[in-house]
């Protein structure tokens, strides 16, 4: 889960177990932005620009509760290994991309996915709790199949008998299982479906104040409606509080998390 902090004045009161975070994570120029920006604005844009790291933030009102969603858009190039072991120790979920036509790639995810479950391994070790890790494997750009590097048999190989770990072939660029890839992902974590891209309306930004002002809940929505804002000029939690919730997690392991509450950073 990701930070929780004591309730105040400028935070929107959501429960710390409807606060989650989402890690997309591969190697350079596979489609993580393009992905995250289909999840987020149903956008593409052919223009490659490296990341760094980017953060995002999205709340849902889903049958009268609210969620929390920060989504961590890593970079490819990992020249500091410890805050990509930051970056697993505080995710909830992952969603590992590899291009289609670049075997290296792949190798990458493969390294990957051996270092998430070995990183929540050891802070099992130290919470008691069990290691459930909700993951999701792309093959991206299946729109340039005739340039494929990657056979099906060596994937099948990679998620054969991991319940928790399912793979799409996906294309960001033409939309295609994008969504589908985030139902899943999203059921495997036990999150309502209406997360996903294709199930909720978008609301407007002009609602950021009232997301402020807590009255998000109180308006009158519809039964069975959802409802999704991306947060504007949302800021990743600073390094030192990712490294007391691991600290607090691995000292206290789940005494306080009815108690506490996620904020907006």
């Amino acid at each position: 889960m990701i930070k929780k902090m004591s309730p105040s004045e400028n935070e929107f009161d959501i429960p710390a177990k409807n606060c989650h975070r989402m890690v997309i994570l591969g190697s350079t120029k596979v489609g993580k932005t393009a992905i995250i920006s289909r999840f987020l604005n149903e956008k593409f844009d052919d223009q490659y620009t490296p990341t760094i790291e980017d953060f995002h933030r999205k709340f849902y009102s889903i049958r009268g509760d609210v969620f929390q969603l920060d989504i961590l858009d890593t970079s490819g190039h990992h020249p500091f290994p410890a805050m990509r072991r930051l970056s697993i120790l505080t995710g909830d979920v992952f969603i590992l991309v590899f291009s289609l036509d670049n075997r290296d790639s792949f190798q990458e995810v493969q390294r990957l996915k051996r270092q998430i479950y070995e990183t929540k391994s050891c802070l099992k070790n130290k919470t008691k709790e069990n290691v459930d890790v909700p993951l999701v494997i792309c093959g991206n750009k299946c729109d340039r199949d005739f340039y494929r590097e990657v056979q099906a048999e060596e994937i099948d190989q990679l998620v054969a008998g991991d319940k928790q770990c399912a793979y799409f072939e996906i294309s960001a660029k033409r939309n295609s299982n994008v969504d589908q890839m985030f139902q899943t992902l999203f059921t495997m974590a036990k999150l309502p479906n209406e997360m996903s891209p294709d199930r909720h309306r978008k609301v407007s930004l002009q609602y950021s104040e009232v997301l402020h002002r807590k009255s998000f809940r109180s308006k009158k929505f519809k039964d069975g409606d959802a409802y999704g804002i991306v947060a504007p000029f949302a800021r990743r939690p600073s390094v030192h509080s990712d490294l007391m919730y691991i600290k607090e997690k691995a000292i206290g392991g789940s005494q306080a998390k009815e108690k506490d509450r996620c904020t907006i950073c």
